[in-house]
C-alpha cells in the first residue's frame, strides 16, 4: 500500500495527485493487481478533501481500466500494467526537485547543502 498526502502548493488539483501516486504505486509495484484501495470516504478523512475529489480520481482511473469497483465491497488496482515514460519521469524528478529546492529555500538551505545532503545519503 502507498501512503497518501497532498501538496496544497504544487498548484496541481487535488484529484490529478492522486491519481499519479495511484499511478505511480502501479509502475513501482507498491499498489498490485487484486489490492484493495481506501473508500472514496476513508481516503477522503485522511486527505481531508471532499469526496467527490477521491471519486473523481477513482473515476479516471477506472475509465482507463487502472481500477475496478465491485459495488459494495470497494476498489481495487486492476490487472493492468502501468510503464513511466521517461519524458513523465523527467517531469516528475523536476517537480520534485522543484519542491526540495523551495522547502530548503525556506529553512535557509542552499542549493550546495541539499546536493551535499543528498550524495551522502547514496
Amino acid at each position: 500500500m502507498i501512503e497518501f498526502g497532498l501538496d496544497v502548493k504544487s498548484g496541481m488539483p487535488f484529484h490529478r495527485q492522486i491519481v499519479d501516486q495511484i499511478k505511480y504505486g502501479i509502475a513501482s509495484k507498491r499498489l498490485l493487481p487484486g489490492e484493495q484501495l481506501p473508500t472514496v470516504r476513508e481516503l477522503a478523512v485522511i486527505l481531508q478533501v471532499n469526496p467527490n475529489t477521491i471519486r473523481k480520481a477513482y473515476s479516471e482511473l477506472e475509465i482507463l481500466g487502472v481500477l475496478t469497483t465491485q459495488q459494495g465491497t470497494g476498489t481495487f488496482v486492476g490487472d493492468q500494467s502501468i510503464e513511466i515514460g521517461p519524458a513523465e519521469k523527467d517531469k516528475m524528478l523536476k517537480q520534485i526537485c522543484d519542491e526540495l529546492v523551495a522547502r530548503g529555500h525556506q529553512y535557509g538551505l542552499t542549493l550546495i547543502e541539499i546536493v551535499s545532503h543528498l550524495n551522502r545519503r547514496m
